[in-house]
């Protein structure tokens, strides 16, 4: 069982919540000492390079494995002691579907539909019907799950998660498999699950997928947990530059003070500054609008952000699949 450490406070802020998380293998450390922070109603991606230790995370979140220390928080609920009144509520698409080959996609979701003790049997075929709409696989519910595409498995994977309603949904990978125009499905299912209030955790390696869809997201690096937040949060909002062209070096140098920025280094030319903004970051318009006022000649004028890529290279030392 995981150890209860005291402090450890639960509440309703987080749908997942960790402390200390610790996962060993033998010698091997596979998740080491994470804090997970999950807000209620937020598209969460899990994102880090392949063998990061995300899939071991969510088994731990899941009560399929154990943990070797820390503790555990799920929908307010205490994994693994309250884990049978936790699950109801919690769909999920783990290490890629599993299901009959012999039977139809149909046929496999009332059979799983059916396993569970807490499903209505008066409502199933409606139930099952409906999750293979949202996943945009009505015209296969017939065929033998044999004759799915990878991408078809993971949509059936994700209609299974659906069965019922759910407060949190955990997807890890779920766009693997799938062609551009399948991809685009799932993350428009994900925004629509979101609006309707489930929490939605996204493990997944393609940075693309986390940036579109995600309102918050943590990044995993050989099995630690090097940064979490909002996706304006990890993309370094406050390491904004703007990049200036203009004659009046001097005169745009005074307004930028007033700003509370400094130059960071030359242009490319004379004419060029390139200022890093400071604890507050104003709004471009302002900002031109007293360069103008200051009767700076404006050329050009750009705000630089750090990517998202870039960011996240810099956290893990590793590259990420940026399209997939």
């Amino acid at each position: 069982m995981t150890p209860v450490a005291t402090g450890f406070a639960m509440g309703t802020e987080f749908a997942i919540h960790t402390e200390g998380l610790t996962k060993r293998f033998g010698s091997q450390l596979a998740v080491d000492g994470v804090d997970l922070r999950v807000p209620v109603g937020s598209v969460f991606g899990f994102l880090g390079p392949n063998g990061s230790g995300k899939t071991t995370t969510i088994r731990l979140l899941l009560g399929l494995a154990s943990a070797t220390s820390g503790q555990i928080e799920v929908l307010g609920k205490r994994i693994p002691e309250d884990l049978r009144m936790v699950l109801p509520e919690v769909g999920a698409l783990v290490e890629g579907p599993g299901f009959y080959p012999y039977l139809s996609g149909a046929a496999n979701l009332h059979r799983l539909d059916t396993a569970d003790g807490h499903a209505t049997s008066a409502t199933r075929r409606v139930r099952v019907q409906t999750a293979l709409e949202r996943v945009g696989l009505s015209h296969a519910a017939g065929k033998k799950v044999k004759a799915y595409s990878l991408g078809m498995k993971q949509r059936l994977g994700i209609a299974n998660a659906l069965l019922t309603p759910r407060r949190l949904l955990v997807l890890d990978e779920p766009t693997n498999g799938l062609d551009p125009q399948g991809t685009r499905e799932v993350r428009s299912l994900i925004r629509s699950l979101a609006a309707e209030g489930t929490t939605v955790f996204v493990s997944s390696h393609l940075l693309a997928e986390i940036e579109q869809v995600c309102t918050d997201a943590a990044v995993m690096s050989v099995g630690r947990l090097v940064a979490q937040g909002t996706i304006a949060e990890l993309r370094g909002v406050g390491g904004a530059r703007v990049r200036l062209e203009s004659p009046d070096r001097d005169l745009a140098i005074a307004v930028f003070s007033r700003f509370g920025m400094t130059v960071a280094e030359p242009g490319a030319d004379a004419t060029e500054l390139i200022a890093a903004f400071g604890e507050k970051e104003p709004d471009p318009e302002v900002m031109v609008a007293a360069l103008v006022d200051a009767r700076v000649r404006v050329r050009s004028f750009t705000v630089d952000r750090p990517s998202l890529e870039q960011r996240f290279v810099d956290l893990t030392g590793e590259g990420f699949d940026v399209a997939g």
